[in-house]
This record gives C-alpha cells, sequence and structure tokens, in this order.
C-alpha cells in the first residue's frame, strides 16, 4: 500500500472513532476494543458484606456492514474482599442488537426474556474469588437501521437477586459509514440509523409513521425510569 493511500488517525479518540478510514484501521478498532466500562450500571439488591460485583464492556465494538455481525466481551467481575458467591451473569439484547451466542452460556426461553428485549443467555459464572473476573465471548448481529441496547445483570444462581445492572446501554454512531467495510460504535452512544433517514426510524408495518429518534429515545428513558426490568422478576409457571 502506497504512502498516499494510507489513512493517518489523528486528534480525539471520539474522532478516531467516526472517522471513515481504510479497511486496515477498521481490523484494529476491532482487534483494540479499548479498556473495559462499567458505564450504565448500577447496584441493585444489597450484596453480602464484602462482595461487590459489577460488569464491563468494551468502549467500541465494529459492525460488518455486509453480515451485520459484531462481537462484545462481557466481563463480571468482583471487586469485592470476599468470595461472591454462586452467581449468574445474563446478557440481553435490546432493539437492533440481538444475541445470538455466548460461548459457555446457555440461551433463555422466549417467555423468560425481559420485556422489550429480543434475545437473552444465563451463563453460570459460579463463585467468583475476591478480585477474580471472568469474560465471556458474545456473537451478536446489528441492524445499523435501528438503535441497538445490550443489558448485563448479575444475580445469585437462582435469580432471587438482582447484586448489578448495566444497562440496558446503548452502542451507536452519530455518523454512520454505509459504504465502508465495517461501522465502528460507542459505547453509551444512540445510534443514528443509516436509513431510511438521518432522523427517523424505520416503519415497523404498513400504514405506521415512521418515529423520529427523538421520540423512540424518550420512549425508553421512560420506560428505564420506571424502573429496573429485571430486580424481581420470577420465571411464569409453566402450564
Amino acid at each position: 500500500m502506497s504512502s498516499r493511500r494510507t489513512t493517518t488517525i489523528t486528534g480525539s479518540l471520539l474522532t478516531a472513532c467516526f472517522s471513515t478510514v481504510m479497511i486496515l484501521s477498521y481490523s484494529a478498532a476491532a482487534d483494540d476494543p479499548g479498556p473495559g466500562s462499567g458505564k450504565g450500571g448500577k447496584a441493585v439488591d444489597e450484596a453480602p458484606a464484602g462482595v461487590k460485583v459489577t460488569t464491563l464492556l468494551p468502549e467500541k465494538i465494529s459492525v460488518d456492514n455486509s453480515t451485520q455481525k459484531t462481537a462484545v466481551t462481557a466481563t463480571v467481575k468482583n471487586e469485592g474482599t470476599k468470595e461472591s458467591g454462586d452467581i449468574r451473569l445474563l446478557v440481553v439484547g435490546f432493539d437492533g442488537l440481538k444475541v445470538k451466542n455466548v460461548k459457555g452460556c446457555t440461551a433463555m426461553a422466549e417467555k423468560n426474556l425481559p420485556e422489550g428485549s429480543n434475545s437473552g443467555f444465563i451463563c453460570s459464572t459460579g463463585n467468583l474469588a475476591a478480585g477474580e473476573s471472568k469474560s465471556y465471548g458474545v456473537e451478536a448481529t446489528f441492524d445499523l437501521s435501528r438503535t441497538g441496547r445490550i443489558c448485563l445483570p448479575v444475580q445469585t444462581s437462582d435469580g432471587k437477586k438482582t447484586y448489578w445492572q448495566q444497562g440496558p446501554v446503548p452502542f451507536g454512531t452519530t455518523n454512520p459509514s454505509p459504504n465502508a467495510p465495517a461501522t465502528p460504535l460507542l459505547l453509551g452512544t444512540d445510534n443514528k440509523p443509516v436509513a431510511p433517514g438521518g432522523d427517523r426510524l424505520p416503519r415497523t408495518g404498513p400504514g405506521t409513521e415512521a418515529v423520529p429518534l427523538g421520540m423512540a429515545g424518550a420512549a425508553l428513558m421512560s420506560a428505564g425510569a420506571a424502573g429496573l426490568w429485571w430486580a424481581g422478576r420470577r420465571p411464569r409457571r409453566e402450564a
């Protein structure tokens, strides 16, 4: 590759992530997701003394524009001074982000998915010693014509208590790159859809008006303000 065709990335991290660059640069972005972040995380039920579980997501991911495939690393960590006890991590997808597989984990039955979600997996983490962490490789798809969110609750093994919940937190970009091989997305950023228009979500059915992003975002925020969707949730009884 000649020097004239080499793209130089300059400026802040934000500028770098939103710039349209060469294929080589996209590969680097996928291989270097940046430090893990607990953005959008919050404690829910009180954990035992000395136990402090949290989760981490990559600061950035990359979506293949031809296949819509992406990969996310979900990490659960015990930042406390005592063992966590038997816990589990849930990985749940919302809107345009759909979780297809989480290595070593079990898919949730559709009837047990939280309201508004489209996919979910349960990871039996087990007992984490103080300072120990465990990471899971998440395979997902991301429809760039929509917003996309992910949620990571950490619960007791029976699901009766939720010690920590990250999200639903968005991945997205305000500068779509439909003609590039991949689109980089940042954690905590609402996605600006590539189509059918920069500021409108696609129609959901015949005669349905396209919904402005602002209104859609407001609805999601209202749902979140109503409370943590997972806390206190119980599995439905089989008929």
